[in-house]
């Protein structure tokens, strides 16, 4: 493996986030890296790909930096870069969720062990609550978490109100988990607004429960915002609990639709993909439809086509 995935978040005040980010990219210009790195006033949102001999670097400008002093940094092995290019962009919001947030009410952060055991205590008045998309939970989750059914992170706030309005909040201790530990930082508050007492966060999320607990009670795999789409949590995470769309056959790999109107994510088993153009349905064959490679394992996500690009189609 010749590349690392870095994973980190810090919310730390940038007195001004167009400086750091500007800093921020001319020092990663330097290393063989790309990713997608938001800076905002409250703090900073990660994820890159290195090659292997400049990670040393990059962890020491970090470290280098009281603002970075939290940052909690998960690393996975690659066999290439996971990203297609280098972005460092000025964000208003970390995660979008459209309102303010008062940071000063997050949950308390648990450790993968403490994680681990919560879950095998099996309390009554506690919950285990997934606060991600359900195309990324329906890959995989823990045993018995409550899965939000949204699309994006804006949604959240509705079905926290929701959910508050079907069980009692001050009696009901919440186990909140998401792929890396941020917006379980950012949702957390807005559970206390509505009445939820006691908040416990999975210290670095499914990344960091992965690398240090392994699979224990996790089902599946775990979806991820890169070029890698889904992984294994750990070395030893084989299950695939998801069925191809179209034949129902075991499947975890998902692909966008073809169509560059939809490019919606589905997923498939190569054959049918083959089969169905790429296409994730028949009304979807017709107008733009991109070429699909389907003899690859692990396909990319499609890139949006420049205009010129488009009217070749």
């Amino acid at each position: 493996m010749d590349y690392s995935v870095l994973a980190y978040y810090v919310l730390h005040p940038f007195d001004d986030p167009k400086e750091e980010r500007d800093r921020h990219e001319k020092f990663l210009r330097t290393l063989d890296s790309k990713g997608r790195i938001y800076i905002a006033s409250q703090g900073v949102n990660a994820q890159l790909s290195l090659n292997n001999r400049d990670v040393e670097a990059y962890l020491s400008f970090l470290e280098k930096d009281e603002r970075y002093k939290e940052a909690d940094v998960k690393i996975h092995p690659s066999s290439e870069h996971a990203f297609h290019k280098l972005s460092v962009k000025l964000r208003k919001e970390l995660v979008a969720i459209n309102q303010e947030v008062d940071l000063t009410k997050r949950g308390a952060h648990i450790s993968p062990k403490e994680w681990r055991e919560a879950m095998e205590k099996g309390d009554p008045n506690t919950i285990v609550l997934d606060v991600r998309n359900n195309y990324e939970s329906c890959v995989g989750y823990f045993e018995g978490a409550i899965r939000p059914d949204i699309e994006t992170f804006r949604e959240f706030p509705a079905f926290a109100k929701e959910l508050s309005s079907k069980i009692d909040p001050s009696k009901t201790r919440v186990l909140m988990y998401c792929t890396g530990g941020i917006r379980c930082e950012l949702y957390s508050p807005l559970l206390k607004d509505l009445g939820f007492k006691e908040i416990l966060q999975l210290k670095g999320g499914v990344i960091r429960y992965g690398l240090e607990e392994g699979e224990a009670h996790w089902r599946g795999k775990l979806f991820v915002f890169d070029d890698r789409l889904v992984i294994p949590i750990s070395k030893e995470n084989k299950e695939t609990i998801t069925l191809c769309r179209f034949c129902q056959t075991s499947a975890d790999t998902y692909y966008n639709c073809a169509n560059m109107d939809c490019n919606g994510l589905m997923l498939a088993c190569p054959a049918c993909v083959e089969k169905e153009r790429g296409c994730c349905q028949e009304s979807c064959k017709s107008g733009r439809v991109r070429s699909i490679e389907t003899k690859i394992s692990c396909p990319k996500p499609f890139r949006k086509l420049s205009f010129d690009e488009k009217q070749k189609l």
